[in-house]
């Protein structure tokens, strides 16, 4: 009885037991999909800057915004420029002002479409504006046939100010959306480009852009930006943007590159190829000293069946990064230690396109055939959204 007492009273000296419950693994998050999702291929996916909004683009021509955290669709825009191929997003870094004080940056989106022009969706006045255009060359097409090379294929945002573009016409362009003459903006700057533009990415410093070309090339960009508000009539001034060709090399794959990412501190890049094999390389060769050597590794086989690397989405917390293929599997790689995480995602079809929300606890996958196994039915396009667990993602200790 006084054993019981000194129990009641002091339960603290009883021996201490383990939790197992708390042990047990977590179980793992099922991918949602959102609905009125796009009704043709899907060709980008990104998050608006702190924000659930999830933008798609899609070859039915529309632009479509998501809130991924109520799962529930906000709207469709209908962009007037065929299908889409490409989108930015802005709001990033200092912007100017509209006469009415706002931020003329802050929900602003821009679509690359198929007969070569760019434009913006301000998502608060939903008002459509165009930006400029990759014009086609009239030597090399059919007309007459509707049928031309100036597609915008890639797009990237610089800074609130900067929009780059890279098109099917072998030409990359910087443009500051400031500058309008005749309802559009000019080029500041314009490179011409070893072949096709196939993929695009900037660094987060904004100094740098790497364009994936066929041929397997990659060209890094060297970009400056401006110091001042350049002026219409002073496009050759020495404060407007200046952009170079800082590398033109052949990539360390080979075969064809499908996506191009840069890691997160610029100095090294993630390719993926048709071949199931992703490459990192390193940019000591521009002055970017990293120490490292480059390798690649294989992904998304399944047997004998080797499936192309569509996607690359680095996280925005650990550095880590995922990639999509054909197979329909989203994987996560620690590319520090050569390491595989997880798969994360198993779709109906291919992986299209992946983006990490902006504090990486989510991210977005669109599952869109991608037509590797030519004309056939396929399941219908779908956005899903995913919440990541941290274990899915950090880094693998080393030993």
């Amino acid at each position: 009885v006084f054993s019981n007492i000194l129990i009641l009273k002091y339960p603290h000296l009883l021996p201490q037991t383990i939790d197992t419950s708390k042990k047990m693994a977590q179980p793992l998050p099922e991918p949602t999909s959102l609905p009125s999702p796009p009704k043709d291929g899907i060709t980008s996916l990104q998050y608006l800057p702190s924000s659930p909004l999830l933008a798609s683009t899609s070859w039915d021509g529309a632009l479509r915004i998501h809130d991924a955290v109520a799962k529930s669709h906000m709207v469709t825009q209908t962009m007037d420029s065929g299908p889409l191929l490409s989108m930015a997003i802005g709001g990033n870094g200092p912007s100017s002002s509209d006469n009415d004080g706002s931020d003329s940056s802050s929900g602003v989106l821009y679509t690359g479409g198929s007969e070569g022009s760019i434009k913006r969706f301000d998502v608060v006045k939903s008002t459509v504006s165009t930006i400029g255009r990759h014009s086609p060359d009239a030597d090399k097409n059919d007309l007459l046939s509707g049928r031309t090379n100036a597609a915008v294929s890639c797009l990237s945002a610089i800074d609130a100010n900067t929009i780059a573009s890279a098109g099917w016409d072998k030409k990359f362009y910087l443009w500051d959306v400031r500058v309008q003459s005749g309802g559009s903006s000019s080029a500041v700057a314009t490179v011409d480009l070893p072949g096709k533009a196939f993929s695009m990415d900037a660094s987060s410093d904004g100094t740098k852009v790497v364009v994936a070309a066929s041929g397997r090339r990659n060209c890094f960009i060297d970009i400056r930006q401006p110091r001042e508000q350049p002026q219409p009539d002073k496009e050759n001034d020495e404060s407007s943007t200046i952009a170079s060709v800082l590398l033109d090399r052949e990539s360390s794959l080979k075969y064809q590159t499908r996506c191009v990412k840069f890691f997160p501190d610029g100095k090294g890049i993630a390719v993926g190829s048709i071949e199931g094999r992703v490459a990192i390389e390193y940019l000591d060769d521009i002055g970017l000293i990293s120490g490292k050597k480059k390798y690649a590794f294989k992904c998304h086989r399944v047997n004998d069946t080797i499936y192309p690397v569509n996607a690359i989405a680095f996280h925005p917390v650990h550095g880590t990064f995922a990639t999509g293929g054909a197979d329909g599997t989203v994987i996560t790689w620690d590319g520090n230690n050569k390491k595989k995480l997880c798969s994360i995602a198993k779709c109906p079809t291919s992986i299209a396109c992946l983006a990490f929300n902006h504090d990486g606890t989510q991210v977005a996958i669109a599952s869109s055939y991608t037509f590797e196994e030519g004309e056939r039915d396929h399941p219908r396009e779908e956005i899903y959204v995913r919440d990541v667990l941290d274990s899915e993602v950090r880094p693998k200790a080393k030993k």
